[in-house]
């Protein structure tokens, strides 16, 4: 089974291609998807291993959402029901994850769902934010000692802190929360990405974001303010029919955030204060020298009026002034020589 990359910070930004239900049911869609996400550089997958009896009782409830540019309008429980993954599928994709070195972990909706993941080989569990509030399951999740994702969408102060106080209880140790809104596309405007840091301060964990939005924009502000992680709903292709696709990165767009966020990454570097080594070059180049206004005789007393600031770099700085007024040159220098000690008795 592949190594989880450790989250949290000093390490790079984990990211995760969210394929959730976007299989349609279909294993071969299943393993495509992960393919694809592997190549546009994704260090996970996460699918939804949930049962749909565990949300879903009154088989009269409908859902409507966009598809292939209709509306759409069906049974909530047979839209559920033809995407579930049973164990058998999950150890499967497990397995093909592993093969192509790229991170596998589920979001489980009951204590089945956690063992089917745990006999799969996932690493990690992720918590959804229709979920946060079903404490008795984040305990369970705390119990298997793996790293526990939950994600924020919708939720109260109050809501978040009952559910780390859960996890914390029942002995779990390695959280991670996700700030999240669960508006699908979720505007630029509503997702307040200062929220990142202030939940770290206030429940001493790392976090991470789960990006409903359209673009690149706000997971690479996020991974910039401090996100350990980030996941994004993904498709093989948004025309493909069901009611997550249309939202989705496409290959194209989720190696393009993958690239946003490592070149983030890379500019965000340290916070030593020190000169940057790239510079180096351009301080000779561009930096100015104390240098000869004009020719000047062996003999001849510096003053200030004699002194230009010029370049190249090399020589001594602007506020070398101050030591060359009064001295008496050694030798006779012609305009625009950089003055040095060794022009001076």
């Amino acid at each position: 089974m592949s190594e989880v990359p450790r989250i949290g910070p000093g390490r790079p930004c984990f990211i995760a291609a969210e394929i959730g239900i976007n299989h349609n049911g279909d294993l071969d869609l299943a393993r495509r998807s992960i393919a694809a996400a592997k190549s546009a550089g994704a260090d996970a997958v996460k699918f939804q291993n949930y049962r749909t009896e565990d949300f879903v009782r009154d088989r009269s409830l409908t859902y409507t959402y966009r598809s292939r540019g209709s509306e759409v309008t069906e049974s909530q429980f047979e839209l559920f029901k033809r995407c579930e993954l049973g164990r058998d599928a999950l150890i499967a994709l497990a397995r093909y994850c592993a093969e192509l070195d790229i991170a596998f972990f589920t979001t489980p909706t009951g204590e089945d769902g956690i063992a089917d993941a745990v006999a799969a080989g996932a690493r990690v569990l992720k918590n959804g934010s229709d979920y946060l509030t079903h404490l008795p399951l984040i305990r369970a999740m705390a119990g298997t000692g793996l790293t526990t994702v939950l994600s924020t969408g919708m939720a109260t102060l109050a809501e978040i802190d009952d559910a780390v106080r859960a996890f914390r209880s029942a002995g779990g140790h390695d959280l991670v929360l996700l700030h999240c809104v669960s508006a699908y596309p979720a505007p630029l405007a509503s997702i307040n990405l200062r929220k990142i840091p202030a939940l770290a301060a206030a429940f001493d964990c790392p976090v991470g974001f789960s990006d409903h939005t359209a673009g690149v924009t706000a997971a690479t502000a996020a991974a910039a303010l401090g996100a350990v992680m980030v996941e994004k709903h993904f498709t093989l292709d948004r025309n493909l029919p069901g009611p997550d696709h249309w939202f989705s990165s496409d290959p194209g767009e989720l190696a393009t955030l993958v690239r946003a966020i490592r070149d983030a990454e890379a500019a965000l570097g340290h916070s030593r204060l020190v000169r940057a080594d790239a510079d180096d070059s351009m301080r000779e180049t561009a930096r100015l020298s104390c240098a000869a206004g004009r020719e000047l005789p062996a003999g001849h007393v510096i003053v200030p009026a004699d002194v230009v600031f010029c370049r190249p770099g090399h020589g001594l700085p602007p506020k070398g002034l101050d030591w060359l007024a009064g001295r008496r040159l050694v030798r006779a220098v012609a305009a625009a020589h950089v003055f040095a000690p060794g022009d001076f008795a």
